[in-house]
């Protein structure tokens, strides 16, 4: 089973320094919630750049192993990562808004596998509760940003 959490962000900083900011994943640490550390393992933070990332979900401590996938530079890029449990892929869409500032969309689609897949519906709470903790921690942080 598959969960796509969707969140929407709007800061005063401008479009370009938002993406490059997210690009580079190891920034994670200070915007995801759920990230405890991240690590650039390979790469120039094009395609094919390796990291990785460490969270913490309901108190237990996993590991994922991320690329990017596709980048579409200044607007889009996708990236996925994944261990023996979940499959995560996340798609950043960055846009400049009317004042001059950006919107970003967040997209994170988790697929469980194995035994995970089984009890994944009863993650639903727990997900949407990380989607949103992580929404107000990435707008906090790209505002404070702006503020520099």
């Amino acid at each position: 089973m598959s969960h796509l959490l969707v969140r929407t962000v709007t800061t005063r900083w401008d479009a370009a320094s938002v993406f490059d900011y997210l690009l580079d994943f190891e920034h994670a640490e200070e915007w995801d919630s759920g990230t405890v550390r991240c690590e650039r393992r390979a790469g120039d933070g094009g395609v094919g750049t390796r990291y990785l990332n460490v969270s913490k979900f309901l108190g237990r401590e996993t590991s994922l192993d991320y690329e990017v996938e596709k980048l579409v530079p200044g607007r889009q890029f996708v990236i996925t990562g994944g261990n023996k449990t979940v499959v995560s892929t996340d798609t950043v869409t960055v846009t400049t808004t009317a004042s001059g500032g950006a919107s970003v969309e967040y997209r994170a689609e988790m697929t469980f596998k194995g035994i995970a897949s089984v009890v994944s519906p009863l993650l639903t709470p727990f997900l949407n509760k990380l989607a949103d903790d992580t929404e107000t921690q990435l707008r906090d942080t790209l505002e404070a940003r702006a503020d520099r």
